[in-house]
């Protein structure tokens, strides 16, 4: 366009834009019943649907080029700016701002006369409006900018999810990769990141999330992680990451603030209410297939209990406990979703070596599993215990219990976890019956996601030792030592390492920091919560 004719034009546009607000100044003043800030009273606010027809395209030229998808941002919960009610809002397409209604004596009507902003968008039927001509348009070059408000899926597109890896490109220019998206931290919100990162990577929650029909229609929990799910895998964002405010926020009042924005928490205890209450939201039972839940984690054990009074007499006291068959046993099946895997205690005086390192206690993944295969005995609350594991799922979840909390302070074991990254036969704990009727042999499963915490326990103050790094992940990623003033980093913070179906990649990521890393890096963090797929 030539600039020196612009300001002929705009000339032009504003003439048409006065005469056309002196023709609805001069019809009567609607009363209260006709301003309804609902969409089927605002579908007919008085205008003159033969007008507006008529100056339909001269409309459209005016003002969608002043859509500016560098200012949207439809991540926050969808609330008028003004009002704060979050009854039919409608985005303003120029600044980015929620409004409500969109007929005469609404916010949005008001804001487009008085800012000279025309363009908004209907966050719940996504239907575009010019104000305040009221002017419905319909223009395939806005469709990304619904796809970002509320992606949309095909069962074909979910299917090459892990199977073809593309690169996508915010609007920036700014390289991505769908389903690695960085999150927003709010405040001490890094426990919730690495869990909804880790959820989005497991294949049956992911898959059922972006293809659950009737969203509109589920609970708000579900809505929200949904919406979330499906903006990290979308491959057109305006942004390389993602702010998950509506669903943290949802989490902390579904929760009554058991999980806060403002204090750090339990990734694990997150990760099980989560499971919990998705399972319930979508129509979850008892019965092990009731939900997408269910399928992918439930397993079996069998529990057997005796009192510990009731136990062979042993000659030492460090002896292992054997329960005694003369005595009252008691059996029983039990589903589970987690399995718990109990670490060695922690060293009362730290070891050192010749050059006074200290050396960190070490034990093997497959030696805590030990506890499932129907042999060992632990005592438990007065009472001794033997766990066999029956049946696995798809999908194992296994917590590393490293965190003890006493009056003063809360404690975390340093104790570093050895495994393998591939076919770990978790099938060797099933008894020999169940063994002889697979096919294959012991199933074994691959590591796909790993939560660590990187550094101190939340709530505990006590310095680290002066010159030497928290954590031996920290240790490896950067040079800086930390001491009990500085940046709260070094107090702990979960980080979650996830395995890349499509690319066969691994990557870390940390709130907004997202970064590939070799699959040795994995070992050098404390891991606390670890999702296991079984190869099939």
């Amino acid at each position: 366009m030539n600039p020196l004719k612009r300001p002929a034009m705009e000339e032009e546009n504003e003439t048409l834009l006065s005469a056309k607000l002196q023709r609805t100044e001069d019809r009567p003043q609607p009363s209260a019943e006709d301003v309804r800030d609902t969409v089927s009273e605002e579908s007919d606010d008085g205008y003159d649907s033969g007008e507006l027809e008529a100056s339909a395209l001269e409309i459209e030229g005016l003002y969608l080029d002043t859509v500016n998808r560098a200012s949207l941002d439809f991540d926050f919960e969808q609330l008028c700016s003004v009002s704060l009610s979050n009854n039919n809002v409608y985005a303003c397409l120029v600044c980015g701002k929620y409004y409500q209604g969109r007929g005469k004596q609404t916010h949005a009507y008001f804001h487009s006369i008085n800012e000279g902003h025309h363009v908004f968008i209907n966050l719940r039927t996504l239907e575009v409006y010019v104000l305040p001509d009221n002017h419905k348009v319909d223009d395939k070059s806005l469709n990304d900018i619904k796809a970002a408000v509320r992606p949309t899926y095909s069962a074909e597109q979910v299917a090459r999810l892990d199977s073809v890896s593309e690169d996508a490109y915010d609007l920036s220019g700014k390289r991505y990769i769908p389903g690695l998206v960085g999150l927003n931290r709010i405040k001490c919100s890094d426990y919730m990141n690495v869990v909804i990162q880790a959820l989005a990577h497991v294949p049956p929650i992911r898959n059922a999330l972006l293809l659950l029909p009737d969203l509109e229609c589920k609970p708000p929990l579900v809505q929200r992680m949904a919406n979330l799910v499906r903006k990290m895998w979308h491959p057109k964002l305006f942004k390389s990451h993602i702010s998950p405010h509506e669903l943290q926020q949802e989490i902390v009042n579904r929760s009554k603030r058991r999980f806060k924005l403002d204090s750090s928490g339990d990734a694990f205890e997150l990760l099980t209410w989560l499971l919990n209450t998705l399972h319930m939201d979508l129509g979850g039972s008892r019965k092990s297939d009731s939900s997408v839940v269910y399928k992918a984690f439930r397993g079996e054990l069998n529990v057997t209990t005796q009192q510990l009074q009731d136990t062979r007499v042993r000659a030492r006291e460090d002896d292992p406990i054997e329960m005694d068959s003369a005595k009252p046993i008691v059996r029983s099946k039990v589903p589970f979703l987690t399995l718990s895997l109990e670490l060695p205690p922690r060293p009362l005086f730290a070891d050192g070596d010749d050059k006074g390192e200290v050396v960190i206690p070490q034990v093997a993944l497959v030696s805590l599993l030990q506890r499932f295969n129907g042999s060992t005995v632990i005592e438990w609350q007065g009472q001794a215990k033997q766990y066999q594991l029956l049946k696995l799922p798809q999908f194992i979840i296994c917590h590393i219990k490293r965190f003890t909390s006493t009056d003063l302070a809360a404690e975390k074991n340093p104790t570093v976890v050895n495994y393998a990254i591939h076919d770990v036969p978790f099938g060797s704990l099933l008894p020999k019956d169940a063994l002889a009727t697979r096919p294959h042999g012991a199933s074994t499963y691959n590591l796909i996601a790993n939560i660590c915490h990187d550094g101190r326990p939340a709530g505990n103050k006590a310095p680290t030792e002066l010159g030497k790094p928290a954590t031996a992940a920290l240790a490896a990623t950067t040079a800086v030592t930390y001491t009990s003033d500085e940046t709260t980093s070094a107090m702990g913070q979960y980080v979650v390492y996830l395995h890349h179906a499509s690319n066969d990649k691994w990557y870390m990521l940390r709130d907004l920091q997202v970064s590939p890393v070799m699959p040795q890096m994995i070992f050098l963090s404390d891991s606390y919560v670890q999702i296991w797929q079984r190869n099939d």
